[in-house]
């Protein structure tokens, strides 16, 4: 007796592993991306009031008080909104409804973990376009994207901002994006749990808004609260599909939890009426710029990122692991990211930690990192 072929989608991701070997050794923990901050006030009293008010079911679709919060942010109905146990759900669930045995979904890479394995599970295959690395970082390149659309391809993964790089793609990137799923007939799925974090002097646009028929767009209140523990995500598209999404994800976790739900739908316009993100942003702009000044100052390439709270440096030599050990600094290492051929030395930094954590971080390598002794 043996499991099904398909489980080897399951294996261990690095991530969780990681995490626990920096637990026990006591590291600096730059590699899982959770903030080392507590959430705001204003959520956890908002979810403290839900308590006790909201503790049944919900809807596969979502709290109606949610779904209402999230419309009016995105300019829709609220039948085009279902909320999911996290962003990770919306995927599942999008790939589960979009693609098939068969199709095609093209995937850029670097990617983040959970998007060729969500594919496999749906029976489609991946088609990876890999984003050119130069000495600027990290670029879409057009025309490697339009090359590997085929007949059989129906849907395209964008994430923007772009976890693992922090690339933000430019409003013409995304007006070519757009049009070549109108002329090749492609959904388009954009993952945006990182909306709120961005560096450029403007909001990057939204998929939604330059091919509102085709695209889902993927949020997660996790990120935008520094609560990735609630799941609380959603998935924001054109109204006549969200139905069957919805009916899709009530045979998965069938509905996120209640009290979190409330709790977010309040802490959402509270953030966005005092000014929440534009502080979050500030802080993660200081943090940025210390890891990656400091890292320039070891002598170590790093490619400045315009969103997530993600940066990629080159580590020439080392191993994730030995790395580890030796700094008791944790990073993921670049091939988490890539099917094949990885760059080398290539590692990902979350810098969603105390910039205590981040300095200790610096020293740390410093120590190490030049010396192969």
């Amino acid at each position: 007796m043996r499991l099904h072929p398909r489980t080897q989608a399951a294996k261990e991701s690095i991530f969780p592993k990681m995490s626990a070997l920096a637990a026990r050794l006591g590291a600096v923990n730059l590699g899982q991306g959770f903030p080392s901050t507590p959430p705001p006030a204003f959520l956890l009293e908002a979810v403290g009031r839900a308590l006790g008010r909201y503790d049944q079911y919900a809807p596969p679709a979502g709290l109606p008080l949610l779904r209402e919060a999230l419309a009016e942010e995105f300019g829709v109905e609220p039948e085009g909104v279902v909320v999911t146990s996290g962003a990770t759900e919306a995927l599942y669930v999008l790939l589960q409804s979009l693609v098939g045995p068969g199709d095609e979904v093209v995937v850029l890479e670097p990617f983040f973990d959970v998007y060729l394995p969500d594919a496999f599970l749906a029976g489609a295959e991946a088609r990876l376009v890999r984003l050119d690395l130069g000495e600027e970082g990290f670029r879409l390149d057009l025309k490697a994207l339009e090359g590997a659309v085929t007949e059989r391809t129906r849907a395209l993964l964008l994430n923007a901002p772009m976890n693992p790089t922090g690339l933000v793609f430019h409003e013409e990137e995304l007006k070519a994006v757009a049009e070549l799923a109108r002329r090749k007939g492609l959904f388009l799925i954009s993952d945006e749990v990182y909306d709120e974090l961005y560096y450029t002097p403007s909001p990057p646009p939204r998929l939604k808004d330059l091919a509102p028929e085709r695209t889902f767009t993927v949020g997660s209140a996790g990120k935008r609260l520094e609560a990735t523990g609630y799941r609380v995500g959603w998935i924001v598209g054109p109204k006549e599909y969200m139905g069957t999404l919805a009916g899709m994800r009530q045979w998965t976790s069938f509905s996120a939890p209640s009290p979190l739900q409330a709790g977010v739908a309040e802490a959402l316009r509270v953030a966005r009426r005092e000014g929440f993100y534009e502080a979050l942003r500030e802080g993660y702009r200081r943090r940025r710029d210390l890891l990656y000044e400091g890292l320039k100052a070891l002598g170590l390439k790093a490619f400045l990122p315009q969103g997530t709270y993600f940066l990629m440096a080159e580590l020439p030599g080392w191993e994730a692991f030995r790395l580890l050990e030796r700094a008791r600094v944790a990073l993921i290492p670049g091939e988490a990211f890539y099917r094949e051929d990885p760059p080398q030395g290539l590692f990902r930094f979350a810098f969603c930690k105390k910039e205590e954590e981040l300095e200790l971080a610096l020293e740390r390598l410093g120590a190490v990192v030049n010396s192969q002794a």
